[in-house]
Parts: C-alpha cells; structure tokens; sequence
C-alpha cells in the first residue's frame, strides 16, 4: 500500500463505495416493483413445465435490506472507509493497537520491571518468569523456531549446543535485542562450477560425510576462500555467525547439492532485531526462556 499515495486514490476508492451503495438502492428499487403484464412469470421454462416467477421481493426483506444501507452510510460518517477520511470518530487500527499495548504495559509493566532486574541465569530457573518466557516465545519467535524451539530448515533449533554466535545468557539477549545478518557471500564465479564441486566435497569430508576423496584433495586449496570466516580447520567463529562445519548440525542441510549450492549462491539469514518492538525488560525474560532450552540443568522446576 505503500505505493498508492496520491490523492487520487483516495478519490478513487470514495468514490467506487458511494456509487456501490446508490447502485444498490437502485437495483432494489428496480426488482421490488410489479410490472408483469399478462402474467407473473418471466417466460423463462425449463423442464417443459418449469416456469421461473417474476414476483417483488417480500416486503421485509427489502426493509432489512433499506435499513443495511442507512447503516453503512451512518457508519461510512462515523469511521473510515472513504480514502483518506477519517471518520468522525477519528478511529485508526493503529490507534487501537497502541491503546492496547499502553494498557497492557501499565498493567504488566512492573512485573516485566521486576525480573529486568534479577540475572538471567536466575531468571532460567524461575517457574514463574519461564511461563511468562514461554508465552513470549510462541507469541514471537515460534513462526520460525518453532514452539518448541526445536527450529526448522534455515532456523536454528534453540534445544542444542550448537550456538552460531554463542549460547551464552547475555549472547543470547544481544541477539534478541539487535538481530543478527549471517551473510555468506557467493562464491560460485570464483570457483567455477569444477571447483564449488571440488569445495563442496572438502566441506563434506571435514564432518565425515560421504565424499569423493579426489574431489576432497582439490578442494582443500580452494577452501582458502572459505578460512577467511569458517577458519583453516572449518570450526568456523562465534564473533562472525560462521558456523562449524566439522560437526553434524547443518542449517540448510547436508546433501552434496545443497552444500554446492550454498557455495555457489551464498546464504543470507536474518534474525530481526526486537529491541524498539519488545523492550529490553521483555526481552530480557525470553532470553532467560531461551537460555533454559538448551540449559535443562539450570531449571529446577518445569514450566506448568
């Protein structure tokens, strides 16, 4: 909607639902008035014997159906449905929306305050604050870690030890808050379409995959480009995002043609930043949540 900001939209739209509702009373008009001679039926037959009846609607449905005008052009007064005008009213989606969120904020402000305060290890370990987590987490980040944090592909499962940028309370926190760009840049033109191949079985080889030894031997000189992030060894580093590639947890998956194509295309994961949109108190319990997911030792009690 962005791109409709001309005025002449609004025009556009007003004028459409008007002449939509003067249609209508037209149109009512016009079939609820008698004007069959010789005869109440249209001359339309079917069946031989068939005839389809030219009669006015009852009375109280074109009532109802006069009063479901009035209601919409009252309504059309008091609310916006007519390009840009507002209603008398003044009501926006965007008004209510922020009305809600001020009175949930005044009502569970101080209970978010409360826990901002405590350390986020003591927080895992809270049955009360992971519940409050928990709602938080399906409310928020489950469309693509799902509910059960176990993730799915291109989403990192949240239950393992497998942390791109280190599992770590406070890491985690800073994730949530600011978001995080994982970018691996394409690298197909300067390898080749022999040499991704060749790369690929290297990278295979590095987490005991099936691999071509030969290809694997090649690969390993082109897998320079690749040390720069993922370091000489493939472990790769916390500080960048670039994952592991010696162990068996892959994000987009371990097929040859998947990792071809990683190398060919390049991958660009972005965790959205949820700092201006949730809070840092909010933000602060869903990563002690977080945190007890793939911690179980620190929670002492389950959620209920």
């Amino acid at each position: 909607m962005s791109d409709f900001t001309d005025s002449f939209w609004d025009y556009y739209v007003g004028i459409i639902t008007l002449v939509s509702i003067v249609a209508c009373v037209v149109l009512l008009k016009s079939t609820s008035t008698r004007r069959i001679p010789g005869g109440a039926t249209t001359g339309h037959t079917w069946d031989e014997d068939l005839g389809e009846l030219n009669t006015p609607l009852p009375r109280w449905w074109i009532w109802l159906f006069y009063i479901t005008i009035v209601f919409s052009l009252i309504y059309l007064l008091m609310y916006p449905g007519l390009g840009s005008y507002a209603g008398s009213f003044k009501w926006t989606s965007k008004g209510e929306y922020e009305a809600e969120v001020k009175l949930a904020n005044e009502q569970y402000g101080p209970l978010y305050e409360k826990y901002a305060a405590q350390d986020l290890k003591q927080l895992a370990a809270d049955p009360q604050a992971r519940a409050i987590g928990q709602r938080l987490f399906l409310n928020y980040c489950a469309q693509c870690h799902a509910s059960d944090g176990g993730g799915s592909k291109g989403f990192p499962n949240l239950t393992d030890r497998d942390w791109l940028y280190g599992g770590e309370p406070e890491t985690i926190k800073a994730s949530i808050l600011n978001g995080r760009d994982g970018i691996m840049p394409p690298l197909g033109a300067a390898l080749g379409e022999e040499g991704t191949k060749d790369a690929a079985h290297y990278v295979l080889s590095l987490s005991g995959r099936k691999s071509d030894p030969v290809r694997a031997a090649r690969g390993k000189e082109k897998f320079a480009l690749c040390a720069a992030c993922h370091g000489a060894g493939g472990k790769g580093d916390r500080q960048l995002g670039a994952p592991d590639l010696t162990d068996q947890i892959w994000l987009h998956g371990s097929s040859e043609a998947t990792v071809i194509e990683t190398i060919t295309k390049g991958r660009n994961n972005v965790m959205p930043a949820n700092k201006e949109f949730l809070g840092e108190a909010k933000v602060h319990i869903l990563a002690a949540y977080v945190y007890s997911l793939s911690n179980p030792q620190a929670v002492r009690t389950p959620v209920r």
